[in-house]
């Protein structure tokens, strides 16, 4: 199952439009045997949305973003979660709408990066007048923007500590604060 699904990801990463056929070559199994385990290809796909929102949810869990302090935790968090979005792009990329599943998934992952920047906050990381909404947005745009803005080959590590620095610390000078 595993094999299928990475080669599906390799596939329909280098052409979304790719066939059963062509995921079966790239898995070394018979495309009877993709059939066995999917009906279609919309039960394919849905079973590599699931996956991928597996692996995200196991990221952030790695990360021990209750436990671990905010600093570390902020850190961890974006480059696990970096890991997994760069490594099943074409899985991420399919709409959690359509699975009850894997949007319940995505909104628990995003409801505790959410919390841990309040932890932030708390501990003194963030203006304690922050705008907790917004200073998630800015930390969700900066995740997606280094994995669709063809950051994807630069080392997860080194793009979280980017992402990590522009979120606490701007890109501006103490010359330039208002």
């Amino acid at each position: 199952m595993r094999a299928i699904l990475e080669a599906a990801e390799r596939v329909l990463s280098a052409n979304p439009a790719a066939t059963i056929e062509h995921i079966a070559e790239a898995a070394g199994v018979a495309r009877t045997t993709i059939h066995r385990r999917f009906a279609t290809r919309e039960a394919l796909l849905d079973a590599l949305a699931a996956w991928a929102a597996e692996q995200f949810h196991a990221a952030v869990d790695a990360a021990h973003p209750e436990s671990t302090p905010p600093l570390v935790a902020l850190y961890q968090v974006t480059a696990n979660v970096l890991r997994v979005k760069i490594g099943w792009k074409f899985a991420m990329s399919l709409t959690a709408d359509a699975n009850p599943t894997v949007a319940e998934v995505h909104a628990n992952v995003l409801a505790r990066c959410a919390d841990l920047l309040r932890r932030a906050r708390d501990a003194g990381l963030l203006h304690a007048d922050v705008d907790l909404h917004w200073a998630f947005r800015a930390f969700h745009a900066l995740v997606d923007e280094v994995t669709h803005g063809g950051d994807a080959d630069v080392n997860p590590d080194t793009l979280a500590t980017t992402i990590v620095h522009t979120l606490l610390h701007g890109i501006g000078t103490d010359a330039a604060r208002l």
